[in-house]
């Protein structure tokens, strides 16, 4: 996978070197290298990139300020000499924050970062436009319809798919994996244990999610998170 990228930097020796490291790094594919969110601002509106690397304080527009405005799509990491800007940086959805001077050992781990979050966003859009999934099941792979799915269950380093005719799958994978993969909010964490295929959800009881005689807890971690759920498709 290539990622395309810019980097917006008023220091042309950051500039410099931060260009230096996204040539050298085989997934990234470095499209411009600015001197100000200004002079980047009509380029990145005709032809967006994928991931920015962008300056925190610059003259005339700040990094903050330009990453309001900034397509959702486009990704940043965050390139400051000042440390208390992460906090700020975090609340417009920053992937990284690095601190100058930047090495190229902490470049290439925010990188690498970047690159697993496209490489899920680009899995899970496979998976909720096709609606299946292939799973490692006895040394065979498994399709499985994600409308066929009531919830999973997480059993030490393996998963259980339970379907709604009854069957029972078993796979080597991690839930994180799996949450990660799958569609939200269709599907959510309720618990350490269970991820729920919500559509399907035909009834609670004392906030626990009943399949027939089975019932899913749901924890204080993702209580939130499920009664928002709840809320917005509950008529009072």
């Amino acid at each position: 996978m290539i990622i395309n990228c810019a980097i917006i930097d008023d220091e042309p020796l950051a500039a410099g070197l931060l260009k230096s490291y996204a040539e050298k790094t085989p997934f990234l594919h470095l499209t411009g290298t600015y001197g100000s969110a200004i002079e980047a601002m009509k380029q990145l509106r005709d032809e967006p990139v994928q991931l920015l690397f962008l300056d925190i304080q610059m003259p005339e527009l700040s990094g903050i300020e330009f990453a309001k405005i900034l397509s959702p799509e486009t990704k940043i990491i965050f390139t400051t000499a000042f440390q208390q800007y992460a906090i700020e940086g975090y609340k417009v959805s920053a992937l990284d924050y690095l601190l100058k001077p930047i090495s190229y050992d902490d470049f290439l781990r925010a990188s690498n970062k970047a690159l697993e979050w496209f490489a899920t966003n680009m899995r899970q859009q496979a998976c909720a436009h096709d609606r299946f999934m292939y799973v490692k099941s006895e040394y065979k792979l498994q399709r499985v319809a994600l409308d066929d799915i009531l919830y999973i269950e997480g059993l030490k380093d393996y998963v259980r798919i339970h379907l709604a005719d009854g069957q029972r799958i078993m796979s080597l994978m991690s839930m994180k994996k799996l949450e990660d993969y799958l569609p939200r909010p269709e599907f959510l964490r309720t618990h350490r244990s269970y991820i729920v295929h919500m559509s399907k959800v035909e009834q609670i009881d004392r906030f626990r999610i009943v399949f027939g005689d089975d019932y899913i807890p749901i924890s204080d971690s993702y209580k939130d998170t499920v009664q928002q759920y709840f809320d917005e498709h509950t008529l009072v």
